[in-house]
């Protein structure tokens, strides 16, 4: 199991490979401005997908981006 500090170094790394500096600096800033439920988001956002659709949108994107763990 990983520490929390582990976890968050990590999440700042995959953040500022994705947006770039500036946008993961900004994400986590929007974050803390709003408030954010971060449950109540992950149950609406695959709502209108089958499990079926969102495994073969992950398969579809890991072919994609070449990453294979």
């Amino acid at each position: 199991m990983k520490t929390d500090t582990e976890v968050k170094i990590e999440g700042a790394e995959a953040l500022i490979k994705a947006l770039g500096v500036l946008d993961a600096e900004r994400f986590v800033s929007l974050l803390l401005r709003e408030p954010f439920d971060y449950t109540s988001w992950q149950r609406t956002l695959w709502q209108d997908k089958s499990v079926e659709e969102i495994s073969r949108e992950a398969m579809k994107f890991r072919k994609k981006s070449g990453k294979r763990k």
